[in-house]
């Protein structure tokens, strides 16, 4: 008897139709897991290093805060002599902190020595090096600016194409005068070439006029990510304007210290002097 009910009851319960649980009716989706900060086991000192993290999280270098944007990219830049490890700290937003150590990885630097300069560049008189700290605090300035932008994802394109002249690093002796390194990567051209922006920015600092630099252009990238262009001949924008990335914003020259005419290329994370040479290349 009670298998011919089962039998019955079967076919009833075949019978009832299905319904797909309404927009109300959904259960929430079980939370995601909060990425690890995507970082690379070893950097260069010099080197730009790009990293994601959870959006809303808190980062530091060292001691340095460093701004996360509202998609969780952030960035920083490895000093010229940074140490053998680097300390990366992430606070995510569930208040849990993952700390991280990264190798960095030892170069070894050029001596270049560069004569025919301008000897008054070289050894300054005193008033003329007051001059020189006023101008270069200028610059600095600059360089302090902290955007939300992020141009600097499309990548880097060389702002002129010719013999590399100058590397990033290198221990410079001026004038047999021995100097601070040299920050930058030089790119000897006729006089007049144009210069194009590596990457698209705004002008954040352009004066033709600087004792050390002559012609000076520095583009920011957002993050605190920016390039500076020095010994310009000709200047075409102006502090505020806004620059495409492969855009003639300016001619290359020899003013202010230099022996020959060159485009020199530096690239900064606010005050941490980084390779051009191992910035990503843009694939335009």
């Amino acid at each position: 008897m009670r298998g011919a009910l089962l039998l019955a009851i079967i076919p009833a319960l075949l019978a009832v139709p299905v319904f797909a649980a309404g927009p109300a009716e959904k259960h929430a989706a079980p939370a995601a897991t909060a990425p690890q900060t995507a970082l690379p086991a070893s950097v260069q000192q010099g080197q730009l290093v790009t990293a994601t993290a959870q959006p809303g999280s808190e980062v530091r270098v060292g001691e340095r805060p460093v701004r996360v944007g509202k998609d969780g990219r952030y960035v920083f830049g490895v000093e010229r002599d940074a140490p053998a490890q680097l300390e990366i700290s992430v606070r995510g937003p569930d208040g849990q902190t993952r700390r991280h150590t990264l190798a960095v990885i030892q170069r070894k630097y050029k001596i270049e020595k560069v004569d025919g300069l301008p000897q008054h560049t070289v050894t300054p008189d005193p008033e003329l090096a007051k001059r020189i700290a006023e101008q270069q605090a200028r610059v600095a300035q600059a360089r302090e600016r902290d955007d939300e932008r992020n141009d600097y994802l499309a990548g880097f394109l060389r702002p002129a194409q010719g013999r590399i002249s100058g590397v990033y690093g290198s221990q410079r002796i001026d004038n047999g005068v021995p100097k601070a390194p040299h920050y930058g990567l030089d790119i000897a051209v006729p006089t007049g070439t144009p210069v194009k922006a590596p990457a698209a920015g705004i002008v954040s600092f352009a004066a033709g006029d600087l004792i050390l630099t002559g012609g000076t252009v520095l583009i920011d990238h957002g993050h605190g990510l920016s390039s500076s262009f020095l010994h310009l001949s000709r200047i075409d924008v102006k502090a505020g304007d806004v620059v495409k990335q492969g855009q003639v914003f300016a001619a290359a020259g020899a003013t202010g210290r230099a022996s020959g005419p060159h485009v020199h290329w530096g690239f900064n994370w606010f005050d941490v002097r980084l390779d051009p040479a191992l910035l990503p290349q843009s694939n335009k």
